[in-house]
Order: C-alpha cells, then structure tokens, then sequence
C-alpha cells in the first residue's frame, strides 16, 4: 500500500511538474543573526507572492516562533510520534508566515525507528506540494544531525559577518559540507556590515578560500547593514521587513529575496525531488 501510495503522490508531483525549493540556512557560529535572517527572508519571500514555511531545526535553542510573536504548542516531534498531524502542528503567524517548531528527540535521522522516518518523508512531500519554499534554520555548527540534513537540502544559504572569526567559521562549515557533497550550491549572506564597512571585502576573501581550496563556486547573495530596526524589530517580535518596511535593512532584504528568486527555476520534481531522494539514501545508510 505504501509503495502505491508513493507513486501516486510521485505521478502527482511529475504532472505538477515542479516541487519546493528546499533551503538550509545555516552559519558557522552563533550570533551571526541566522534566525533573524531567515524570519525576515520569508516575510520578503511571502511578500513578493511565494509560499513559504519554516522549519525551525535548532534543536533545544529554536526562537523562530518568539521573533515572529506566535505560540507554537506543538511541533515537530509531536508529528513525528504520531501524537498530532502535520496540520496541527504548522503554525501561521500574526503576518501570514507559516513555520514548524522542532524540539527535543530530533537529534539524528539515523537513530529515528521507520515509522518516524516514514512520516518525515509524508510530511516533506505534503509541504513540497503546498509551498514554494521550505526553509530550514539549522543550529550554529556543524554536528552531525545537522549535516544529514543539510547534505539532504537542495540549497544553502550561508550567513556570515566581517568578523575573521566568523569567516573562518563559515569557511569550515562549507568546507565540511563540500567533503560531503563537492555539487552542492552555496549562497552567502554578509550579515551586520558596519557604516563605511566593504560589506564584500570579507566576502570575496571567503570566496576565493572556496574556489582555491576546494574549487568551488560560491555566490554572494547580498549584505545586510547594522540598522537599529533589527533590535526594534525582535522585542516587538515582528520581522523588520513588516514593521520597518522603508529601514535600509528591509530594502536590501527585500532585494536579497528577489535575487534569490530570479537565481534560478524551480527545482525539477523527479524521483520525487532531489531532496526528498538524499534524505532516503542517508536513512537507508544507517540502517545498512
């Protein structure tokens, strides 16, 4: 029954002819400002006419529900052990964003039983078929549980600031998914530019360790100003780009997510999408 099922939900995909970019943002260490990146690219995403949920993978430190001022009584867990559907458990903010809270019990797809993993997969073909992204806020680092899934995802979106720190950081990150994946398609966001700070300097020297090292190809998505509507913003638990529509940060944001937008079609459905068909091999890997 199940493999007929699969197939229909396939043939129905396939005959759609496209299926949700999938997108993990991630960052190399904490406090480089990824969850509040990742709030207000959805409200830009949102915005400008596409269908977007989040998916808050921070597990045990997931915020994504208090920056966008919405109580979130069940999450991801909860669906994933049978106590509530996916319906129940996808919370839409005061703002129309749509987003999934994690919890604790996620540690790593390799240790969930097959019933679990079964209805990861049911979910993420639901969201694939309903929205135009799903967007992952990962935890800061590099742990294990984070990278099946990242492996997995069809883009990355890397946030960094200026800081050497957090450079060598982000370089690391994409160093360890590239070990993994050398195919896989790197944004890169400058995040808190500094007034009369090149806001690309960093960026270039981040992108020519990439392409020295590891040949690889890195795109600069856009820069992000320091900007006080951002502080405003979160103790309002509203994304800036609603309550500070004109700041400088909501304009550049709102270009990043037009650029991301324009960066490429969606992504080709077969076999289910890409995504969904990595995150079978490393389930079946484990229990290999």
């Amino acid at each position: 029954m199940r493999d007929q099922a699969e197939a229909l939900r396939l043939k129905m995909m396939k005959e759609e002819g496209t299926a949700a970019r999938s997108i993990a943002v991630i960052s190399g260490k904490g406090g480089v400002g990824k969850t509040n990146f990742t709030t207000n690219f959805a409200s830009s995403l949102l915005a400008q006419g596409k269908s977007v949920i989040i998916v808050d993978m921070d597990i045990g430190m997931g915020n994504v529900h208090i920056l966008l001022g919405a109580s979130a009584p069940y999450g991801l867990k909860e669906y994933l052990t049978g106590d509530r559907t996916l319906e129940e458990v996808i919370t839409v903010s005061p703002d129309g964003l749509s987003f999934i809270s994690g919890g604790s019990g996620l540690e790593t797809v390799l240790e969930w039983t097959d019933g679990r993993f079964e209805r990861l997969i049911q979910a993420f073909e639901a969201l694939q078929q309903q929205f135009d992204y799903i967007l992952f806020d990962m935890g800061a680092g590099a742990s294990e549980s984070a990278i099946e899934l990242i492996v997995a995802v069809d883009e990355i979106i890397v946030i960094a600031t200026s800081e050497p720190t957090s450079i060598t950081d982000a370089y690391s990150m994409m160093k360890f998914i590239c070990l993994r994946d050398p195919e896989k398609k790197f944004f890169i966001v400058n995040n808190r530019v500094q007034p009369k700070e090149d806001g690309n300097e960093a960026v270039t020297r981040l992108q020519f360790a990439m392409r020295k090292f590891l040949n690889k190809e890195t795109a600069l998505l856009g820069t992000l100003p320091e900007d006080s509507a951002v502080h405003k913003s979160v103790v309002a638990q509203q994304p800036f780009t609603k309550l500070y529509p004109n700041a400088p940060i909501s304009r550049r944001m709102n270009a990043i997510a037009a650029n991301y937008i324009s960066s490429g079609t969606d992504i080709d459905s077969k076999e289910g999408s890409t995504f969904l068909g990595q995150l079978k091999k490393i389930f079946a890997r484990g229990r290999g």
